[in-house]
């Protein structure tokens, strides 16, 4: 499928696929179509985790350049990382040039005033890195925003801005890849499901790359995540179970918090911050969720793997085959599917 090459000016136009498992049907319409394809009582849950610039230039103790991208805050100071070599986002990740070899102990220099350690190693997938940086507090943030830009691809028509990975819910700074399900959300939209009677809540979860370029790390991704349920959420999913209604999760990362949550707690969910390292796949049976809003994923990646916990695989690919002969676009900036 074609990737969408950049932004659309109007979310609203972006094309939207209804694939339905129980009719084993699909349907075209437009993401402004979507209050009219659910129904008074279900509940839509959207990711409220902001985007931090998480791609950084730098070099390594020997003055060779390379790219450090951020992949998950480990806490206490610490991130977890990927290591690219020379390059950057105009070259396929898959055809990188591999990372200098380094060790732990070993400086990157970003700018004057940051730079990170290397803490570990990986020694099985030696470019992944714990890291950690001398700054902390305010002073870090400041300086990643100042230093860093977005992780983007090569399919792209042009270097993103920090502004074109958020969401309209963006809120805390967890994610180091846009969770591009809730972007085309606009608050028009958002006042139009609850005009309906359809309730909109939100999970906060650190979503994390979606490539590196290694076949050997990207098998094993989605790496173990942060998410927050807070309390509303828990309540307005008991109000949409005690009315019958449906829970739509806005996205892969929304499934993985709400049934990695409901998965630590026998079945129930529960508010509060945790680590998941839930992933959903064929055969998976939800606890929480009974739809999802994602992206048209490509056979093999994780991402397709947990919308067959939803629809048979038979179904999708007939479906996404539909969409590729019409024109769909595919990736973050792309158009959606609804399987419900």
């Amino acid at each position: 499928m074609m990737a969408a090459p950049w932004p659309r000016d109007e979310p609203l136009d972006e094309r939207l696929l209804l694939v339905e498992p129980r009719r084993g049907a699909w349907h075209d319409g437009r993401i402004r179509d979507l209050p009219s394809w659910l129904t008074p009582g279900d509940l839509v849950v959207v990711n409220d985790a902001a985007t931090l610039p998480a791609s950084f230039c730098a070099t390594d103790p020997h003055d060779l350049p390379l790219e450090l991208r951020l992949a998950a805050d480990l806490g206490h100071g610490k991130w977890r990382a990927v290591l690219f070599g020379k390059g950057d986002w105009h070259t396929r990740t898959e055809d990188r040039a591999p990372p200098p070899v380094l060790a732990p102990g070993d400086n990157l220099r970003i700018s004057s005033e940051l730079t990170a350690t290397i803490e570990e190693v990986n020694p099985n997938a030696p470019r992944m890195l714990v890291v950690s940086f001398a700054l902390e507090g305010a002073a870090l943030w400041l300086a990643l925003y100042r230093h860093g830009r977005p992780v983007q691809y090569s399919h792209l028509a042009g270097a993103l801005r920090v502004w074109h990975t958020q969401t309209p819910f963006a809120s805390r700074p967890w994610a180091v890849e846009m969770p591009s399900a809730g972007r085309p959300l606009a608050w028009g939209l958002v006042a139009n499901l609850r005009a309906r009677a359809i309730r909109v809540t939100a999970v906060t979860h650190a979503a994390g790359l979606s490539s590196t370029g290694d076949p050997a790390i990207d098998a094993a991704l989605p790496f173990p995540e942060r998410f927050d349920v807070p309390p509303g959420t828990v309540e307005a999913v008991a109000r949409a179970r005690a009315r019958r209604g449906r829970v739509v999760a806005v996205g892969t990362t929304v499934v993985r918090a709400l049934e990695g949550c409901a998965a630590m707690h026998d079945g129930e969910l529960v508010a509060g911050e945790a680590i998941t390292d839930l992933r959903v796949r064929p055969g998976f049976r939800p606890q929480i969720v009974d739809g999802v809003l994602s992206g048209l994923h490509e056979i093999g990646s994780s991402h397709r793997e947990l919308l067959q916990a939803f629809a048979p695989e038979a179904l999708l690919s007939r479906a996404f085959a539909h969409a590729e002969a019409s024109g769909y676009l595919g990736h973050e900036f792309g158009d959606m599917c609804l399987v419900l």
